[in-house]
């Protein structure tokens, strides 16, 4: 882990958080004083930056790779929830606010690079910029109701029109995630997924 502005990448990764589409619109003397707020880690595939039950929870802004979020029952079967790559963002906002534990994991579904930040220190500096705090607040809303669509998707269609639904939504992540993450993500088996592709369906 590494603090932005002592960073070797430093110039590179503050011009990829300006993309970011939470900070896009911040004007730079808001954004240089947010930057000494953030670490830049890097993260292995698989590793997890947030435990499902934790309360101390951050925020990350997706600079490299794909991330998930993913509920996990006690037997230990999961749900994908969602995945974010470059230019996105994650976070347990809500819950952090509502003074419950994180409802989910977050883990690094290829090698990845985030910037984070603790929440309560976001949640500051968003107190200091109400602009910023009406967008991020939309984007949780907007993450949220996205999450809710897709557990709705996963009753209401079949196997291939949940693929096709993937696919129109998030073209972008089809190459790049898993297939075996993919297929986690519709409630599907891999070897269905794999059917559907080689019988011309998807």
């Amino acid at each position: 882990m590494s603090l932005l502005a002592n960073h070797p990448e430093r110039a590179e990764i503050v011009a990829q958080l300006h993309r970011n589409i939470v900070l896009r619109r911040l004007p730079d003397d808001a954004f240089g004083e947010l930057e000494p707020l953030l670490s830049v880690v890097d993260y292995r595939k698989a590793d997890v930056l947030l435990t499902q039950g934790a309360h101390d929870m951050e925020q990350y802004f997706v600079i490299d790779g794909v991330l998930k979020r993913v509920v996990s029952n006690p037997e230990g079967k999961e749900m994908i929830l969602r995945f974010a790559a470059e230019d996105d963002m994650d976070t347990s906002y809500a819950a952090w606010r509502l003074r419950t534990p994180a409802p989910y994991s977050i883990r690094a579904v290829t090698k990845a690079r985030v910037a984070k930040l603790p929440l309560p220190q976001w949640a500051e500096y968003l107190e200091r910029h109400p602009a910023l705090k009406e967008d991020f607040e939309y984007e949780v809303m907007f993450l949220m109701s996205e999450v809710m669509a897709h557990t709705i998707t996963l009753h209401l269609l079949d196997a291939p029109g949940r693929v096709h639904r993937f696919l129109r939504k998030h073209p972008e992540l089809a190459e790049r995630v898993p297939k075996k993450e993919l297929a986690s993500y519709l409630n599907l088996s891999a070897e269905t997924l794999s059917r559907l592709k080689h019988a011309g369906k998807i």
